[in-house]
């Protein structure tokens, strides 16, 4: 849930910590992203203490926010990553995390992606087809590697969720069939140059039910079992991430704890190391997205509209998901108006939130945008021609610029003349 001990009113104006973002905005402009680092500390924390009676190795989900600082403080903590890229293998160890430390999914790695993370040595590279493990067993054999991989189930267990972010049905491109193991397994018997050293799975993100994830659990513990009768010895059994956070106030997350009351005593059965991949969970309630109201208008049919300079080319969740984001004053208020909240995006569907209640705010006044630290900056665009955003990391009264707003001169500077 969005924590109140991390941003707070303070003399009626919205901080980040002990800084007021009525003074960031105003030193760095806006659209601008601010994050709480001792959020981000106390999300990872939680995640941890409610899983400490597993032996279990927890890899942030770096597609969440990727930004360096964010991976650094996370690292900094103990804390390895998931990445789905060569791009987002370069981030994280550019933030120093340990090559041993990372993890590679994603369902189209490319031979680049592959040959990058093997030659950085690594914890695993997470398989989704038949094809993929060929393609990783002549890439490691040219090179002379040993590939250490984990193979991704689908365990077609559909949980409830936005169909965009559900990704552990049979219907979805994830991970691969059960069907197809016994051919997986053969497979992987006649390839000296791989050694399968996890089962792994994901259903998805914002799961609020933690049967969904007993569910798939269970069977991936068959999978686990058939493995090791196959003559595999397996190290790790992943069951990935999406753990959920509260974005309405009306809708509140179950606590991780509860999820971990469930899941606990099924997967101290495995005989493994669990590997966790919260992403979102860790990020989302760290960070908000301030805005400035341009203009408000009102039309002939008495509808009021508030726009803002932030749009969905910083936060396209609202467009893409209709997904709820909190929306508050900066400077508190004592009144409130029904009105839409939209930016200035050539699009109909650019829009923060529709027939809303909000604070009565004026023209030039700041807006803060709840609960904007995960699959936002990652998915800002330059729709329009416009630079995305400064973003701004906050450590109790200490405010550092963690990436330049960009320039005009950025926008075309790939571009040949």
């Amino acid at each position: 849930m969005f924590d109140g001990k991390f941003f707070p009113y303070r003399d009626e104006t919205l901080c980040c910590e002990g800084v007021s973002l009525e003074k960031l905005a105003g030193e760095y402009g806006t659209p601008l992203y601010v994050t709480s680092r001792n959020s981000l500390v106390s999300q990872y924390k939680a995640f941890e203490e409610a899983f400490s009676d597993l032996d279990h190795f927890t890899c942030y989900s770096v597609k969440a926010n990727f930004n360096i600082h964010v991976i650094r403080t996370l690292a900094a903590e103990g804390c390895g990553c998931d990445v789905n890229s060569g791009g987002e293998l370069y981030r994280a160890l550019q933030a120093g995390v340990s090559a041993e430390k990372i993890i590679m999914a994603g369902v189209g790695k490319t031979e680049a992606d592959i040959e990058y993370a093997l030659r950085t040595g690594i914890l695993m590279l997470k398989a989704e087809s038949l094809s993929e493990l060929r393609l990783i067993n002549r890439i490691a054999v040219r090179s002379g590697l040993r590939a250490r991989v984990g193979v991704r189930v689908n365990p077609n267990v559909t949980a409830e969720t936005h169909p965009y972010i559900t990704t552990g049905d049979s219907k979805e491109k994830f991970g691969i069939d059960e069907a197809d193991l016994g051919e997986v397994f053969s497979l992987l018997k006649g390839m000296e140059s791989l050694e399968l050293t996890a089962i792994d799975m994901h259903i998805g993100s914002q799961i609020f039910d933690p049967e969904f994830y007993q569910a798939a659990a269970e069977k991936l513990l068959e999978v686990l079992t058939a493995a090791r009768s196959a003559g595999f010895s397996i190290r790790y059994f992943d069951i990935g991430g999406g753990f959920p956070v509260t974005y309405e106030p009306q809708k509140p997350a179950p606590s991780i704890g509860h999820f971990a009351s469930v899941l606990v005593p099924l997967l101290e059965k495995t005989g493994t190391t669990i590997i966790f991949e919260p992403g979102r969970f860790i990020a989302a309630n760290s960070t908000v997205l301030l805005t400035r109201v341009v203009y408000r208008k009102r039309n002939h049919a008495g509808k009021e509209f508030v726009i803002v300079d932030a749009g969905m080319t910083e936060l396209i969740r609202p467009a893409l998901y209709q997904s709820h984001h909190e929306i508050v004053a900066v400077g508190q208020h004592g009144s409130t108006m029904v009105a839409d909240v939209v930016g200035p995006v050539c699009e109909s569907g650019d829009f923060f939130a529709k027939g809303r209640s909000i604070d009565a705010v004026g023209e030039g006044e700041l807006l803060a945008v709840l609960s904007s630290g995960a699959y936002s900056s990652v998915m800002a665009s330059n729709y329009n021609g416009r630079p995305r955003p400064a973003e701004v990391m906050v450590d109790g009264d200490r405010a550092i610029l963690i990436r330049k707003r960009e320039t005009y001169e950025q926008l075309v500077q790939n571009e040949m003349f």
